[in-house]
């Protein structure tokens, strides 16, 4: 069955990354919705000089955000992409077939990451397969903010899709260590809503474990310096989003 397809993603201030995302998704899209959290830069008129459809809705999470985008789609079925994101030339090419040929309720894909300018293959960051290619009537958005996934309906079928989502994260140290410290705020929040607690055993021995399992069993090491970086911070992170849900356990705001 040939289909129609829609490009959803979700912005705020990505005059920098913007452009590169919906190139490579501008001769697959039948059409592009961009939905911006009220972007202070040129986010907006980027996404007009490639004919998306932009849709101002402030910021309700990752999660509901993508809810949102989702459904102000025209077709039902759907590739979203964060705008950080690209489609590798072999991605491009075996979407095109599934736009021909559509076969199942949703694609999967892999995600590889470009961390300070090399791409990390270890330290548990590669393979980082994802579901993003799906017939919306099949399909929603769950988890807990900021960790958001696409998920099927229970008796869907899937296919996975060669070729890398090509994901641009963090350009500089700063930088990563800054998102880790509004995602720790915002995982603590959804942690504490759901009802999960912390403790100070928890506080203790998960930063250390998730440094160890990165850097030698996921072989974070075989990155060098960079290695060290990111799995450091990523410990640092789980130690901050368990220390600030301890601080709403006791009351206190983070």
């Amino acid at each position: 069955m040939r289909v129609q397809l829609s490009v959803v993603v979700i912005t705020y201030n990505e005059e920098a990354k913007l452009a590169r995302c919906l190139a490579s998704v501008l001769e697959l899209a039948d059409e592009i919705v961009v939905v911006d959290s009220h972007s202070t830069d040129a986010t907006r008129s980027i996404a007009q000089d490639f004919g998306a459809r932009v849709i101002e809705q402030p910021f309700l999470g990752y999660v509901e955000q993508k809810n949102f985008a989702l459904a102000q789609a025209t077709y039902d079925f759907v590739l979203s992409i964060d705008a950080d994101e690209v489609l590798s030339d072999e991605l491009q090419h075996n979407i095109a077939r599934v736009k021909a040929d559509w076969q199942a309720d949703g694609y999967t894909m892999h995600r590889l990451t470009n961390y300070c300018g090399i791409w990390v293959r270890y330290a548990g960051w590669y393979p980082d397969t994802k579901l993003r290619l799906a017939d919306r009537r099949r399909a929603q958005w769950a988890g807990l903010n900021p960790h958001d996934r696409l998920e099927l309906a229970a008796g869907s079928t899937r296919r996975h899709l060669t070729g890398d989502l090509l994901h641009y994260s963090y350009s500089t140290v700063t930088e990563h260590v800054a998102q880790q410290n509004r995602f720790s705020s915002m995982a603590a929040h959804s942690y504490f809503q759901k009802g999960r607690r912390s403790s100070l055993l928890r506080i203790l021995f998960a930063p250390p474990y998730k440094f160890w399992r990165d850097y030698l069993f996921m072989r974070g090491f075989l990155h060098g310096y960079y290695g060290l970086v990111l799995c450091t911070v990523s410990a640092y992170s789980v130690f901050m989003k368990y220390v600030k849900l301890y601080e709403l356990q006791r009351g206190k705001s983070i």
